[in-house]
């Protein structure tokens, strides 16, 4: 199990929404969405506030623990990739502002960088579920 994956259960099993949590850490609420779904991790002042927050070790936060259930695993990273479609979103907006001139101008070369650096992010999202469902056939 992931860092993310940990705060969401441990947001859960306190029954804290993600806006409560934001308020209490003085973040916003999709930094705390962006946290659970694995496309941002929190700085070490702030992992230290969620671990006093929740009662648990920083180590506990961050080391990573096999998940159990290939299933909830399954779900996880789907959530994951959904996280990953307001990106996407983004990027078409930016996409079509860059191409809208016809020539990309250095700036834009620079957005266009930021924006394969996203796409690689997540197609590594895809290829752990491409991964995950091969395992879960081998069961």
């Amino acid at each position: 199990m992931e860092f993310g994956e940990k705060l969401y259960e441990l947001r859960n099993k306190a029954q804290i929404s993600q806006i409560q949590l934001a308020e209490d850490l003085g973040v916003s609420r999709q930094t705390i969405s962006k946290w659970e779904t694995g496309t941002m991790f929190p700085e070490i002042g702030k992992l230290i506030k969620i671990s006093e927050r929740f009662n648990v070790s920083t180590d506990y936060l961050l080391k990573e623990t096999r998940q159990k259930d290939p299933i909830a695993n399954l779900d996880r990273l789907v959530l994951k990739f959904l996280g990953s479609a307001q990106d996407m979103d983004v990027i078409s907006k930016e996409l079509v502002d860059i191409i809208r001139d016809g020539m990309i101008d250095k700036d834009e070369k620079e957005r266009v960088q930021n924006i394969l650096v996203t796409l690689n992010e997540i197609e590594q999202i895809i290829d752990e579920i491409r991964s995950s469902l091969c395992m879960d056939t081998d069961m």
